[in-house]
């Protein structure tokens, strides 16, 4: 947008105000997405491997974060009634059924091991002892057996549903982001560019959402692998904390119609699960080809922008 702004107005067509703003949630997305996602899984760590009873409290925890995850989601993109208290008792209604089915699930699926966990005790928890005088940011020792497999298995359930939170707050932003120029000329077209609010078509945001999904199809592997497995290892429990701190730090932007990347945000999400372990444990390398390549696709984007701008505009002059 920048380099079609100077190429085809100059200087005086970019609100530098407004690319200020956008430029500083580029560095703003990905801290604050390391600093939930770090909060989150050192609350993991906290209260459900420390517990005496790992297996149980990651149970417990389960209903909860859908809960709060459900209401988040149907209060801010879904305003079910124009009243602010109507508003939120149904958001509160939608996730406290969210977080009765989630339960329900969790004890259909896991109930043989809850049950096997909550009758033998004999797994010692060196940490348990102790429990009452940790900290948040601890060093907590993680379960084993039985205890691991459940809570492993709570978080994988809740894994699925937190990347189904991360997928819709992407497509909130991301999708807007990409159809945004095309909603604006369309405005123009329309006769409509000095209305306040634009009316993006339908059918242009299904287009728009249609890409997205054919991209992540034939591209998004790679992507996948790259935050997957190279800049942290990754367990259930560390991708629910990412996944759903990263949905929550972009739904919250898009609220406040902040155009931040979505990848942005999940990188600096993983890096901080990375970081509750220690600075090790976050590959050096791939976050500084991470990096580069953000500081490299601006420059790139803006000349190219420039180029295909000079070439239409020489091009449409020919013809017309």
């Amino acid at each position: 947008m920048v380099g079609f702004g100077l190429a085809y107005g100059g200087a005086g067509a970019v609100f530098w105000t407004s690319l200020a703003r956008v430029a500083s949630s580029w560095v703003i997305s990905p801290v604050l997405g390391a600093l939930v996602s770090f909060l989150v899984y050192k609350c993991i760590r906290r209260f459900v491997y420390s517990a005496r009873n790992p297996g149980q409290a990651a149970a417990a925890a389960a209903p909860i974060a859908v809960f709060l995850g459900v209401t988040g989601i149907s209060f801010a993109a879904f305003p079910l009634s124009k009243s602010f208290p109507i508003a939120l008792a149904q958001a509160l209604g939608c996730g406290a059924v969210g977080a009765v089915l989630v339960y329900n699930l969790i004890r259909k699926q896991l109930g043989h091991l809850l049950e096997k966990s909550a009758s033998s005790h004999s797994e010692p928890q060196e940490s348990n002892t102790q429990t009452k005088n940790l900290g948040l940011l601890s060093d907590v020792a993680g379960p084993k057996g039985t205890q691991l497999e459940i809570v492993y298995g709570v978080f994988g359930y809740m894994q699925v549903l937190s990347a189904c939170f991360m997928s819709f707050a992407h497509g909130g932003n991301d999708v807007s982001n990409a159809i945004g120029p095309l909603a604006g000329a369309l405005s123009i077209l329309q006769g409509g560019a000095s209305s306040a609010e634009i009316v993006i078509p339908n059918d242009v945001l299904a287009w728009g959402g249609f890409g997205i999904v054919a991209g992540l199809l034939i591209w998004g592997y790679r992507v996948i692998a790259t935050i997957g497995k190279k800049i942290t290892e990754l367990t259930p429990t560390r991708g629910f904390a990412a996944e759903f701190a990263a949905a929550s730090v972009v739904l919250f932007a898009s609220k406040l119609a902040l155009p931040i990347s979505a990848t942005h945000t999940l990188v600096g999400a993983v890096m901080g699960v990375g970081f509750a372990r220690g600075l090790n444990s976050v590959r050096a390398e791939t976050v500084r080809e991470i990096v580069t390549s953000w500081a490299v696709t601006i420059p790139v984007g803006a000349s190219l922008a420039v180029l295909y701008t000079w070439i239409l505009t020489k091009l449409l002059s020919f013809i017309l």
